[in-house]
């Protein structure tokens, strides 16, 4: 039976549009990820370090966002010589910045039904711009980068390096002072369905 990948003729464009694939997926990325920041019921493991890290330093969630991309790149390409592409690049530095420029357009409900419902949508969201920025084909994010290197160097499983690499960040982030909550949860046991959800509508990973 034929995959249901209505969004996979985007993948086979031109350059330029493919471009503007990568930046409207990362600009969903970054809305998706201020969504749940303001829904206020626990945000993703990065977002715990993140946020964490803002309590201790003078810096919004964005920048240090891009500050930790940075950091994660240059370590991954120069230690452990991982090509990175131009998509990586723009990952690291446009997501911290949509994350900034809209704080004060997503809405910060004050009702718990709303903002659960608020997470609900950021984590779908999600889905769908990780589909987007990937379909673009112009490189991995920073992380994903991180992963597939720490794969290739040590030869471990790439589920037990991820999986490793989130539940490190999450204790640190929390140690100091991060928003950890029950819907970082929901986001550990809702973020795989909804990536592979948001990578099948554009025909990435699957067959015929």
């Amino acid at each position: 039976m034929t995959a249901f990948s209505p969004l996979a003729p985007l993948t086979r464009t031109s350059l330029p549009g493919r471009y503007g694939l990568l930046v409207g997926g990362l600009f969903l990325y970054g809305l998706s990820l201020r969504m749940m920041l303001d829904a206020r019921v626990g945000v993703a493991p990065w977002e715990v370090l993140h946020v964490g890290l803002t309590r201790h330093l003078p810096l919004t969630v964005g920048l240090v966002s891009v500050l930790t991309g940075v950091l994660i790149v240059a370590f991954t390409a120069l230690r452990l010589h991982e090509r990175l592409g131009v998509g990586t690049l723009l990952n690291v530095l446009l997501i911290g910045f949509f994350l900034d420029v809209l704080a004060p357009l997503v809405p910060d409900p004050a009702a718990l039904g709303w903002r659960w419902l608020q997470f609900a949508l950021g984590v779908a969201l999600l889905g769908f711009a990780t589909g987007a920025y990937v379909a673009a084909g112009l490189g991995a994010g920073p992380r994903d980068g991180l992963t597939l290197a720490l794969h290739r160097v040590a030869g471990w499983p790439v589920p037990r390096i991820r999986g490793g690499v989130e539940l490190t960040v999450l204790l640190l982030g929390w140690a100091l002072g991060g928003p950890l909550g029950w819907g970082t949860l929901a986001f550990a046991l809702a973020v795989g369905p909804a990536m592979g959800w948001g990578l099948g509508l554009f025909g990435v990973g699957k067959k015929g």
